[in-house]
Protein backbone atom coordinates (compact mmCIF):
# COMPACT_ATOMS: atom_id res chain seq x y z
CA UNK A 1 0.00 0.00 0.00
CA UNK A 2 3.01 2.81 1.30
CA UNK A 3 4.72 1.31 -2.63
CA UNK A 4 1.49 3.01 -4.29
CA UNK A 5 0.80 5.51 -2.21
CA UNK A 6 4.57 6.67 -3.13
CA UNK A 7 4.14 6.32 -6.62
CA UNK A 8 1.18 8.21 -6.37
CA UNK A 9 2.84 11.17 -4.91
CA UNK A 10 5.99 10.92 -7.05
CA UNK A 11 3.65 11.12 -10.13
CA UNK A 12 1.70 14.12 -8.92
CA UNK A 13 4.79 15.66 -8.32
CA UNK A 14 6.33 15.00 -11.47
CA UNK A 15 3.57 16.04 -13.57
CA UNK A 16 3.29 19.27 -11.43
CA UNK A 17 7.23 19.73 -12.15
CA UNK A 18 6.50 19.31 -15.19
CA UNK A 19 3.92 22.53 -15.83
CA UNK A 20 5.60 24.96 -14.07
CA UNK A 21 7.21 28.03 -15.72
CA UNK A 22 6.02 28.93 -18.58
CA UNK A 23 5.86 32.58 -18.10
CA UNK A 24 8.83 33.40 -20.61
CA UNK A 25 8.66 36.28 -22.41
CA UNK A 26 9.29 35.95 -26.33
CA UNK A 27 10.51 39.23 -28.34
CA UNK A 28 9.84 40.31 -31.85
CA UNK A 29 12.74 40.97 -33.88
CA UNK A 30 12.92 41.84 -37.73
CA UNK A 31 15.39 39.81 -39.60
CA UNK A 32 18.29 42.01 -41.62
CA UNK A 33 17.50 40.42 -44.86
CA UNK A 34 13.50 38.95 -44.67
CA UNK A 35 12.02 41.62 -42.76
CA UNK A 36 10.20 38.83 -41.17
CA UNK A 37 9.28 38.71 -37.74
CA UNK A 38 10.76 36.23 -35.51
CA UNK A 39 10.62 35.10 -31.83
CA UNK A 40 13.96 35.70 -29.59
CA UNK A 41 14.19 32.88 -27.11
CA UNK A 42 16.78 32.32 -24.32
CA UNK A 43 17.48 28.71 -24.46
CA UNK A 44 19.22 29.25 -21.09
CA UNK A 45 16.40 30.97 -19.01
CA UNK A 46 13.50 28.51 -20.69
CA UNK A 47 15.61 25.17 -19.19
CA UNK A 48 15.82 27.10 -15.86
CA UNK A 49 12.18 27.16 -16.24
CA UNK A 50 11.07 24.00 -17.20
CA UNK A 51 13.62 21.18 -16.66
CA UNK A 52 15.76 22.10 -13.93
CA UNK A 53 13.11 20.97 -11.64
CA UNK A 54 14.02 17.38 -11.77
CA UNK A 55 17.43 17.72 -14.03
CA UNK A 56 18.74 19.95 -11.30
CA UNK A 57 19.42 24.08 -11.12
CA UNK A 58 23.25 22.99 -13.29
CA UNK A 59 21.30 20.17 -14.90
CA UNK A 60 23.77 17.91 -12.99
CA UNK A 61 20.99 15.23 -13.40
CA UNK A 62 19.01 14.04 -9.79
CA UNK A 63 18.03 10.72 -8.90
CA UNK A 64 16.28 9.17 -11.30
CA UNK A 65 16.34 12.44 -13.80
CA UNK A 66 19.93 12.07 -15.73
CA UNK A 67 22.29 14.91 -16.05
CA UNK A 68 22.03 17.60 -19.18
CA UNK A 69 24.85 19.12 -18.75
CA UNK A 70 27.05 16.88 -21.57
CA UNK A 71 24.02 15.84 -23.13
CA UNK A 72 25.46 16.91 -26.19
CA UNK A 73 28.11 14.09 -25.82
CA UNK A 74 25.42 11.83 -25.70
CA UNK A 75 22.52 12.36 -28.27
CA UNK A 76 22.28 14.79 -31.36
CA UNK A 77 20.40 17.88 -31.95
CA UNK A 78 17.42 15.50 -33.16
CA UNK A 79 17.94 13.44 -30.66
CA UNK A 80 17.47 15.57 -28.27
CA UNK A 81 14.17 17.33 -29.66
CA UNK A 82 12.67 14.44 -30.09
CA UNK A 83 12.96 13.04 -26.71
CA UNK A 84 11.11 16.68 -26.07
CA UNK A 85 8.61 16.15 -28.30
CA UNK A 86 7.96 12.63 -27.40
CA UNK A 87 8.82 12.36 -24.14
CA UNK A 88 11.02 9.29 -22.62
CA UNK A 89 11.10 7.27 -19.07
CA UNK A 90 9.37 9.49 -16.24
CA UNK A 91 9.58 12.87 -18.32
CA UNK A 92 6.08 13.77 -20.23
CA UNK A 93 6.36 14.58 -23.73
CA UNK A 94 5.74 18.55 -25.44
CA UNK A 95 6.78 20.32 -22.01
CA UNK A 96 8.87 22.76 -24.34
CA UNK A 97 6.97 23.07 -27.66
CA UNK A 98 7.69 24.58 -31.16
CA UNK A 99 10.47 26.59 -31.98
CA UNK A 100 11.21 26.99 -28.43
CA UNK A 101 11.49 23.16 -28.35
CA UNK A 102 14.44 23.25 -31.19
CA UNK A 103 16.08 26.82 -29.71
CA UNK A 104 16.81 24.40 -26.49
CA UNK A 105 17.50 21.25 -28.55
CA UNK A 106 20.21 23.16 -30.64
CA UNK A 107 21.43 24.69 -27.04
CA UNK A 108 22.05 21.32 -25.23
CA UNK A 109 23.55 19.52 -28.00
CA UNK A 110 26.28 22.11 -27.44
CA UNK A 111 26.76 20.50 -23.70
CA UNK A 112 29.21 17.96 -24.32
Amino acid sequence: MNKKLLAVLFGSALMLAACGGGDEEATPTNEENSGEVTQSHDAEKIVQAKCSTCHGGNLEGQGNFPALNDVGSRLSEEEILSVIQDGQGGMPPNIIEGAEAEVVAEWLSNKK
